[in-house]
């Protein structure tokens, strides 16, 4: 496995959940095994998989590379502004995330934005 640079490493998962079944959940577990930081970003708990689980993007209070949204569309608009300012380099909109504003806005902004599924990326190398 390549070494990851550390400013690509934290990789904020905006809707995480602690259920393994779920596939934020699924994320955070493959991102740590392949040497990533994943932050779980969930208001509703306070630890998943381990980690300290932030109730909002700005509470992480430290540059992400990428957010990695398991939210649909109606919650990505209302955090639609929470979610720029964080200032990723890249989103990802894993299935059923997908959000043509936020994804208009977040280009304009310079951020790359990618729909896909970051299982499946992480799996196959293209991370």
């Amino acid at each position: 496995m390549a070494l990851i640079p550390e400013e690509k490493r934290k990789v904020a998962v905006l809707g995480a959940s602690p259920n393994p079944e779920r596939y934020s959940n699924q994320a955070v577990r493959l991102l740590a095994r392949y040497d990533y930081r994943p932050i779980p970003v969930n208001p509703a708990f306070e630890e998943i998989e381990g980690l300290t689980c932030f109730p909002n993007l700005a509470a992480i209070g430290e540059p992400v590379h990428t957010i990695t949204l398991y939210i649909g569309p109606a919650r990505s608009t209302s955090l639609m502004d929470e979610i720029l300012a964080a200032g990723p380099r890249r989103i990802i909109m894993n299935p059923g995330a997908e959000n043509d504003a936020l994804a208009e806005a977040a280009s304009s902004a310079g951020i790359e934005v990618v729909e896909g599924c970051t299982l499946v990326m992480l799996r196959t190398g293209l991370f």
